[in-house]
């Protein structure tokens, strides 16, 4: 089993608030890109806690970063005085980590929230994945984030471009190659708690909508999906307000 790295975390809401979120970060970002949900949630009474991921924003560097150890990692984090989160939200490898977790301690979560998560990458997929995160590690200013995302929020672009500054070029491009086989289907079919994904529309891009995971995952008891329309790949910078409506109304 991987050894586990202590993850730094960044938190919105009261201490003192009833109802735990955990907010995990996709590929080549940092948990501060996760602030819409941490925002919105602790508006709404949640205490939500945001990590960085090993080799990403101020956590620790490793050798290690096979989909396992990142899955490692967030399932030894737990809300402060309790074992359990309420809710754990997981973008793109962070859903992926989230999915191994859960499936390995379902006492870890009582509800999951994958935003387009990353369940099983095509060759395309991973091409798309490549090409973004060599542009993103070439030129990592503000600029050029705004120059590719003219619609999102300046904190987006602000934030985007300091991930990029942050993690660890090595560790980002190791994710890909110590993956070869990128596939956390059988995990996401052992899942036993409440599970919506809120997917990006493949009319713009999507790495879960339409794909071979999506399919595998349709009879799954607890499994839901919905769709933010025209939402790339991070719909909660895309499209904040839709992706927002979509999370509260599972949680409703």
């Amino acid at each position: 089993m991987p050894s586990p790295v202590s993850l730094p975390r960044l938190s919105w809401g009261s201490a003192e608030a009833g109802l735990r979120a955990l907010l995990i970060h996709g590929l080549g970002s940092n948990g501060a890109l996760m602030w819409r949900y941490g925002v919105a949630l602790a508006e709404a009474g949640w205490r939500a806690d945001a990590v960085d991921l090993r080799g990403h924003g101020t956590a620790p560097r490793a050798l290690d970063y096979r989909l396992d150890a990142y899955a490692v990692d967030v399932a030894a984090v737990h809300p402060d005085g309790a074992a359990t989160w309420d809710l754990v939200i997981g973008h793109s490898l962070g859903g992926a980590a989230s999915v191994l977790a859960a499936a390995s301690r379902p006492s870890w979560t009582r509800r999951l929230v994958l935003v387009d998560p990353a369940i099983a990458l095509t060759e395309r997929d991973r091409e798309i994945v490549r090409d973004s995160q060599v542009r993103a590690f070439d030129d990592p200013s503000p600029q050029a984030v705004l120059a590719d995302h003219p619609d999102w929020h300046p904190q987006d672009i602000e934030l985007k471009a300091l991930s990029a500054q942050q993690a660890s070029r090595w560790a980002v491009e190791q994710t890909s190659a110590q993956n070869p086989e990128w596939d956390v289907v059988d995990a996401a079919l052992r899942l036993q708690v409440p599970t919506h994904i809120i997917a990006s529309d493949p009319h713009v891009y999507s790495i879960f909508r339409g794909k071979p995971a999506e399919s595998a995952l349709a009879s799954h008891p607890l499994i839901d999906v919905s769709v933010v329309p025209g939402a790339g790949h991070s719909p909660h910078r895309d499209r904040p307000e839709a992706t927002l409506r979509a999370l509260f109304s599972v949680l409703a």
